[in-house]
């Protein structure tokens, strides 16, 4: 079972890099494999940083023998994905939409149906567009054809939507323990829809 943590921030060791760390440590002590995406990274080679349709369907020219690439196969074999993003005029980053936008030819493939996900968000103010954000990871999901899941357990409550921090993360100890809660749903209902993604085989 695979857990991969996509930092859809611009900074490696920022904010949102942290709360996904967390959310993946957790997912690990649950039993899963995890591994880390940083967005700037797998789009740091791409001639045109955004999707421009050059072809429907889509044939996957920008994704190949690349570093985009590299981060779709991992994709490919992922059975939960635990995407994080700062805030942006209430909404993802642009280095976010614009690798999820290339994934159509993951889309075509069917590679992320019912491939379990959750969200992580971060805001420099405690009310300052991480719901918003939250509800657009969830959206760009729902077109994969993810399972979504919050931030709930049965040793907690039920959840919320999933961790919203403030930055600092690493002083804002709501997000991390939310995050942790994540990170073991992701893995908790990865391993019980491991059926569902045998399509992929």
């Amino acid at each position: 079972m695979l857990i991969v943590g996509l930092n859809g921030s611009p900074k490696k060791d920022g904010n949102t890099a942290f709360l996904v760390r967390e959310g993946l440590a957790a997912a690990a002590a649950a039993g899963a494999e995890t591994a880390l995406i940083h967005i700037a990274d797998a789009m740091a080679d791409q001639k045109i940083p955004y999707c421009t349709q050059c072809s429907n369907p889509c044939q996957g020219a920008c994704s190949r023998h690349n570093r985009l690439g590299e981060a779709f196969d991992l994709l490919r074999r992922a059975d939960g994905l635990l995407l994080g993003s700062p805030v942006y005029f209430g909404s993802v980053s642009a280095q976010l939409k614009a690798f999820w936008d290339k994934s159509r030819i993951l889309r075509k493939e069917k590679a992320l149906l019912n491939v379990v996900g959750a969200g992580v968000t971060v805001g420099g103010a405690r009310f300052g567009g991480q719901e918003t954000t939250m509800k657009a990871l969830f959206d760009m999901m729902l077109v994969q054809g993810m399972i979504l899941v919050g931030d709930g357990h049965t040793e907690a409550d039920c959840g919320h939507q999933g961790s919203c921090g403030q930055a600092p993360a690493s002083s804002d100890e709501f997000a991390i323990r939310r995050v942790r809660l994540a990170g073991r749903r992701l893995a908790e209902v990865a391993a019980a829809t491991m059926t569902l993604r045998r399509h992929r085989a």
